[in-house]
């Protein structure tokens, strides 16, 4: 399950003069799902490609929950568990590459970058793990929880069809931790490069955008910083502590709130742009967006997926599970792919929100889906990593004459 959290936090905004070179850029989504929310830019929207009516390949077992969200990379699935492994498992049959054992939870979701696997666990590590056996390439100690995942700079970035690197962030990665700050570490060796100080916890996954870092606060703000150097650019208040990492899109940022809120930001102007607040239902949104071209697509603890147009925030649509939604939906063609507390995997048309179909786990799920080589792949608070695809006698003959 996700933490809760515990602090009240009070903080005092700086606003920079610095503009954003926000709106010429746009996320070019990978076939494979190398990082949390699939690119740099935390869209949380996919280019591969899935079966119209999906079937379950294969069930791996792990020993405790699975609420890290897997990363698929060249045929292999990546993904943490709550008994402080990390699995490497083939994508066609589950089979076990190799098992990397840590000290304690990982409910950090892995990224994967020019064949190293990089994750956090609850111990405060960063670890950095050679992807093709498992070796220990180096780890960094933090004084907190690493919840967050990573993301990485520039060219070549986990995500690396993205467009928009710099040399400003280009060797670096960046992660937050509970011990209150924002990591950059060099990724050649682990080293140190800069931290950067909020007044609260860093749970969600920092985007990158340029040579910009974003990221939600459980201070209450979106902290825009430089990754050359870690100096802070703005930060603009989002009314409320937030636990969802901001996805990004043409020069706004948008993010849920423990305020029960969805925030959408314009970045270089450092204001508020809409505001969506179900006044009926006052549920906190943990889950982090998915973003296209017209919608805004989020769970909520009021057990309830949401689409809000992306121009004001207006409902667009909604549709009701039967428990909390604190994982991502992940958009891919013209479906949503969520998975909910009552255990379901759920199936929506991205236009109207009408449920194509759900899948019974058999626990609740607090993971996101990953989408990489044609299957998607989630876990399950019982221990049950799912995988999905074309049914196989659909593609045995499909081989055929």
């Amino acid at each position: 399950m996700l933490p809760a959290f515990h602090l009240i936090l009070i903080c005092a905004a700086q606003v920079g003069t610095d503009k954003l070179p926000l709106r010429a850029e746009s996320p070019q989504a990978s076939a494979d799902w190398p990082s949390f929310r699939g690119n740099v830019h935390l869209t949380g929207v996919s280019a591969g490609r899935l079966p119209e009516t999906l079937s379950l390949r294969w069930t791996f077992r792990a020993p405790e929950a699975i609420t890290s969200t897997a990363a698929i990379v060249d045929g292999v699935v990546y993904v943490g568990c709550d008994d402080g492994a990390l699995y490497a498992l083939s994508l066609a049959d589950a089979a076990v590459r190799w098992k990397y054992a840590t000290t304690n939870a990982i409910r950090s979701s892995p990224s994967v970058h020019r064949g190293v696997v990089y994750f956090g666990n609850d111990d405060g590590e960063l670890h950095a793990v050679n992807a093709a056996s498992g070796e220990k390439k180096w780890m960094y100690k933090t004084d907190g929880e690493i919840i967050s995942s990573v993301n990485v700079g520039a060219s070549g970035a986990a995500g690396a069809n993205d467009a928009g690197g710099s040399a400003g962030s280009d060797g670096l990665l960046f992660f937050g931790s509970y011990d209150d700050h924002l990591y950059a570490l060099r990724v050649a060796d682990g080293s140190l490069a800069w931290k950067y100080q909020t007044a609260g916890r860093v749970h969600g996954t920092p985007s990158v955008v340029g040579d910009r870092v974003l990221v939600a606060g459980c201070d209450e703000f979106l902290h825009v910083v430089s990754a050359r150097d870690g100096k802070v650019v703005q930060t603009v208040s989002l009314g409320s502590m937030s636990g969802a990492s901001a996805a990004v899109a043409d020069g706004r940022a948008y993010a849920g709130t423990y305020g029960n809120q969805v925030v959408a930001v314009d970045v270089s102007a450092g204001r508020t742009v809409w505001t969506f607040e179900d006044k009926e239902r006052p549920f906190p949104f943990l889950s982090s967006a998915a973003v296209t071209d017209k919608a805004v697509i989020v769970g909520g603890r009021d057990k309830r997926v949401r689409a809000l147009a992306i121009a004001d925030g207006k409902l667009l649509w909604e549709v009701v599970t039967g428990g909390r939604v604190d994982g991502s939906p992940v958009v891919c063609g013209t479906r949503v792919y969520i998975g909910s507390g009552d255990g379901n995997v759920y199936v929506l048309d991205v236009g109207s929100g009408r449920e194509v179909w759900r899948y019974e786990s058999g626990a609740g799920i607090s993971a996101s889906p990953a989408i990489g080589g044609d299957r998607l792949v989630i876990g399950n608070e019982d221990g049950a990593l799912l995988c999905f695809g074309e049914a196989a006698a659909a593609r045995e003959g499909a081989g055929k004459e």
